[in-house]
Order: structure tokens, then C-alpha cells, then sequence
């Protein structure tokens, strides 16, 4: 167990202060000593691995996907069969058209499994193809 920080009476009269504020008032001081004095909550070491995955953080937030075909790569015919699987409506000419005129969206607002799924199918292939 940490020992509780002795602070001063005036600190302790600021910090008893802090105590009585809703957490929406808690977020705008936050923000506020963010602002007005270049500081952070969050302590030195945390922040550095927040920085490195602040790039990922966002990709596993999100709950829908838009899956793109951005290359048809070498083998064209399997990218076809693929993304007629994917969609099943188009028809030849249609599922051929779209692979030609790469990056096309294939899905869109699609939950994460079916990206992942209609990715995979469309890599098998040879194709390549990006969640955004």
C-alpha cells in the first residue's frame, strides 16, 4: 500500500476543492492546466507507450470498416472469383470492372470479422487490400 502524500494546508485546501467537482468539471481543469501550463495528468512513463500506440488505438476502437481493394496483383481471375464471393449480386462483368479499376471500396460499414473474412479471401488471391 502507497502512503498517502502529505501535502501543505494550502495545497490540501485546493485538493479538498478538486474533490467536490463533477467529472465533467474535473475534465475542463484538466484541460484547462493542459492549456495554460504545457502539463499532463498522465504520468512520464505511461505516456510513452500511449505515444507509440496511439496509431493503433483508433483501429481497435472502431466498431465498422470499410474493406478496399487497392491492387488486383498477378492473378486478376482469382481476385474476380474472390470478390464475387464477397459479393455475391455482381456479375462477372461487374466483379471484373471493379477489379480493374482499383482502389475501389468493396464493403463498407462492415463489422470487423467480415473485413477481416472478405481481406483474407481477397489476399488469398493475390490481391491486396486495406481496412480503413
Amino acid at each position: 500500500m502507497a502512503e498517502e502524500k502529505k501535502l501543505s494546508e494550502k495545497l490540501q485546501k485546493i485538493a479538498q476543492e478538486i474533490e467536490k467537482l463533477t467529472t465533467l468539471e474535473m475534465a475542463d481543469l484538466a484541460g484547462y492546466m493542459e492549456e495554460k501550463f504545457g502539463v499532463s495528468a498522465m504520468p512520464v512513463a505511461a505516456a510513452a507507450p500511449a505515444t507509440a500506440g496511439a496509431v493503433a488505438a483508433p483501429a481497435e476502437e472502431k466498431s465498422t470498416f470499410t474493406v478496399v481493394l487497392s491492387a488486383s496483383g498477378d492473378n486478376k481471375l482469382g481476385v474476380i472469383k474472390a470478390v464475387r464471393e464477397i459479393l455475391p449480386n455482381l456479375g462477372l462483368m461487374d466483379a471484373k470492372k471493379l477489379v480493374e479499376s482499383a482502389p475501389k471500396d468493396l464493403l463498407t460499414d462492415v463489422k470487423k470479422d467480415q473485413a477481416e473474412e472478405a481481406k483474407k479471401k481477397i489476399e488469398a488471391a493475390g490481391g491486396k487490400v486495406e481496412l480503413k
